[in-house]
């Protein structure tokens, strides 16, 4: 069974997982939306996944501009009062 997400445009899907039985318990106990819970592990878990993709794809251009920084300074370096 599909639902919409009323906070976006996918479609929810049923789907299986494994859950250590301690933890299942517990969250059971305390009320915990085991649906919500998972979309926010994820939602984090590809934001991670996403930002080290950019600083490994942009790992170059890092290295570049903190060199030119070490040898030439910041644009601001003459203006800042701090």
């Amino acid at each position: 069974m599909s639902r919409r997400n009323p906070r976006s445009s996918s479609l929810k899907r049923a789907t299986n997982v494994s859950v250590r039985s301690d933890l299942l318990a517990a969250a059971r106990e305390a009320g915990v939306n085991l649906s919500a819970a998972l979309e926010r592990a994820l939602t984090e878990e590809l934001a991670e996944a996403k930002r080290k993709k950019w600083r490994k794809d942009n790992r170059e251009a890092i290295a570049a501009y903190n060199e030119h920084v070490d040898k030439q300074g910041t644009y601001s370096d003459d203006v800042r009062s701090f």
